[in-house]
């Protein structure tokens, strides 16, 4: 399954970009005392039931608000400190699965911070409801 807008399958593209919080993430002792710039990538594959033929309601409760995906990842990454970015990652996948509209989730944990001669740093994960 694709994160592409799919209409004949009755999906949209959901997607926050370059999300950027403070939180305590890594396994090095500096990293549990201070935080660091962390950057949160979402992109959701969620269910559209206006397509493939109509247009839905212009309302906000039809869809899945991207403030609030952005809202849960900031939450998550602001917790507690958490040791490895791959944790981080699934926990935020794991709670926007909580909504049923959201088929597939894909999100990206970046620390840009970390070696001072590369951009960044980070992983990819990715969770299905299938």
């Amino acid at each position: 399954m694709s994160f592409a807008p799919d209409a004949a399958r009755g999906l949209r593209h959901v997607f926050v970009r370059g999300l950027t919080v403070q939180a305590l993430l890594g396994v090095h002792a500096h990293e549990h005392a201070q935080p660091q710039r962390v950057v949160i990538g979402i992109d959701l594959a969620v269910s559209d039931e206006s397509a493939p033929s109509h247009e839905g309601a212009d309302t906000l409760s039809r869809v899945v608000d991207y403030g609030v995906a952005a809202a849960t990842a900031r939450s998550i990454a602001q917790q507690t400190h958490v040791r490895l970015a791959e944790t981080l990652a699934e926990r935020i996948a794991i709670a926007l699965l909580d909504d049923a509209r959201v088929q597939r989730v894909r999100v990206s944990v970046e620390k840009p911070d970390v070696l001072p001669d590369v951009t960044t740093v980070g992983v990819v994960v990715e969770r299905t409801r299938f």
